[in-house]
Formats: structure tokens, C-alpha cells, sequence
């Protein structure tokens, strides 16, 4: 049995440790694959045809955009149809290659269902009352969110900072209720347009947060009837075009040095495994050696004469 454990060790070793990118370590074990598979998978998401790819995404979206301009349609409307199709079959083909290196494991990544997603549209018939998806082919561009892997980090990490948004946007909502109920009590005699209801004073109070027309359109006409009511728009300027915003950039700045110390971390465990396995490989291939020379030397010893 010790000599079999080494040895079945070094076997699956190179399997187990293979350099595989971040989508391929989500889907499967490599060792459920078959040899083939995974250099098949590999070779897709990791070879040249992953630039390819990337660079026909990118072609397809300018020609989609030379597609809504009439000039481009006249002078070359059969080739930018023709490349249309030449590209709509290079997308099916790498989807058929990933489902046969992956198999059902392919719909276990987030991002793969987004591109079968994307693939499947463009291949529904854009005519009659399906004309609308037509319109929908400039989603193609949305797939170097899952081929670009800066862009692919920066999307998690704004996924991952949805929870924490959340609570931030519900503590806006509080002070745009407040404000909003302070204002209609104070200006909407007088400024029913803006202040009328607590609908019309958000709809003014989401103005002035982003800054747009605030001082001359709305804070300066009010102010020549209340005086004081600069006690009402700074403090509110203040609280959330400032304050809360800047909360909202700080938790997704956290959230992608997070993610990012994460990768790190897994980089450097799946480094440490990949030593330990080469280890101990190497260690298997010496008792292996090892036992050979023991039996080599047992038996070279000359028979002892009686």
C-alpha cells in the first residue's frame, strides 16, 4: 500500500494542479474530466482563440453601430450582413466547444449563462413581432464583461457591493423623506411647483443633489422670499451629494480591494497546493526508485553455495 499511494499521487497531481483560469476552476474538478476535455478547455479559454474572441466581440460592435447609419448601409450593407453571420457563427461554435469540454458543468458559471444567454438571442428569427431583438444584438458587447478578466473583476466587485448599497440607498431615501416633508411644510404655499407635494419636492430635491440648475433655478428664487432657507438646501447638499455619495464610492473601492485580496489569496493557496503535489510527487517518484534499486541489488546478490 505505500507503494501505491505515492504513485496514484503523482498520477492525479498534474490533473488536480492544472493552471486553470478563474471561469474553469468554478465549473468542475479537473479530474472528472477526460484528458482531452480539459486541454479542450483550456485551450478555449485560455489559448488564442480567448483574443480572438475578444477582438471579434469588439469588430461586432462597431459594425452593429455602422449598421444605424444609412450611409454605411448603401455603401456596404451585403458585407457588414455577411460579417454579421461569420461572426454570429464563430460565437455558436466556441458555445458548442464549451459545452463539450465542460458538459452540464458549462451552466454552473454565472457568466457562461450570460453568453449562452447572448448566443441563444441572436440565433431567434428577427422578423414579425420578434423584430424588437434585432435591437438586442448590441448585447454581444456585454460578453467583454466575461472574456475581459479587469472588466469581469470590476462587475463582481460592484455585484458583491449591492447589499451594502442597498442599505446606503435606504438611508437616502430617509433624508430625501425628511427634506422632502420639510420642504413642502415651508415653500409649497408659495412654490407649488417645487414644493407642491412630497412627489414634486423629491423630484426638486433629486435636482438639487446632482447639482444641475439648483443655486439659480430653484435656491435663489426661494431665498428671495425666505431669507433663510439656505439652512435648508445647504445642510441637504451637504448630507447627500457629499456625505452619502462619497459612502457609496468608499464601500465599492472596499469592495473591490476585498475581492481583489481574495484572488490573491487564492492565487497563493493554489501556488502552495501546486508545490505540495509537486512534492510529493517527486517524493513517490523516489521510493519508487528507490524499491526498484532494493530489488535491483536483492537480486544481483550471488547464491550462496552449499
Amino acid at each position: 500500500m505505500s507503494e501505491q499511494g505515492p504513485g496514484a499521487a503523482a498520477i492525479e497531481a498534474p490533473h488536480a494542479t492544472a493552471n486553470h483560469s478563474c471561469s474553469l476552476q468554478e465549473l468542475q474538478p479537473a479530474e472528472r474530466r477526460s484528458p482531452w476535455r480539459i486541454k479542450l478547455g483550456t485551450w478555449i479559454e485560455e489559448g488564442w482563440p480567448h483574443y480572438v474572441l475578444i477582438t471579434l466581440i469588439v469588430i461586432n460592435a462597431i459594425t452593429i453601430g455602422l449598421e444605424t447609419w444609412p450611409v454605411a448601409r448603401e455603401v456596404a450593407g451585403p458585407e457588414l450582413r455577411s460579417f454579421e453571420y461569420f461572426i454570429l457563427s464563430v460565437f455558436v461554435l466556441e458555445m458548442l466547444i464549451k459545452l463539450v469540454a465542460f458538459g452540464p458543468r458549462f451552466f454552473r458559471s454565472g457568466w457562461n449563462n450570460l453568453d449562452f444567454f447572448i448566443v441563444v438571442i441572436a440565433l431567434i428569427p428577427a422578423s414579425g413581432p420578434l423584430s424588437i431583438l434585432r435591437t438586442l444584438r448590441i448585447l454581444r458587447v456585454l460578453r467583454l464583461l466575461s472574456t475581459v478578466p479587469r472588466l469581469r473583476h470590476l462587475t463582481e466587485s460592484l455585484l458583491s457591493a449591492i447589499p451594502s448599497i442597498g442599505w446606503i440607498s435606504f438611508m437616502l431615501g430617509l433624508v430625501f423623506y425628511i427634506f422632502a416633508v420639510i420642504g413642502t411644510e415651508l415653500f409649497g404655499s408659495r412654490f407649488p411647483e417645487y414644493f407642491g407635494s412630497i412627489g414634486a419636492s423629491m423630484y426638486t430635491l433629486f435636482q438639487i443633489m446632482t447639482l444641475e440648475s439648483w443655486s439659480m433655478g430653484i435656491a435663489r428664487p426661494v431665498m428671495q422670499t425666505f431669507p433663510l432657507a439656505w439652512m435648508y438646501f445647504v445642510p441637504f447638499i451637504l448630507i447627500s451629494a457629499f456625505t452619502i455619495l462619497n459612502l457609496f464610492i468608499g464601500i465599492i473601492v472596499n469592495t473591490m480591494q476585498s475581492l481583489h485580496w481574495e484572488e490573491e489569496d487564492r492565487v497563493r493557496k493554489e501556488i502552495e497546493q501546486r508545490a505540495h503535489d509537486e512534492r510529493e510527487e517527486m517524493l513517490g517518484l523516489m521510493h519508487e526508485m528507490i524499491t526498484k534499486l532494493d530489488r535491483a541489488q536483492a537480486n544481483s546478490k550471488p547464491t550462496p553455495s552449499h
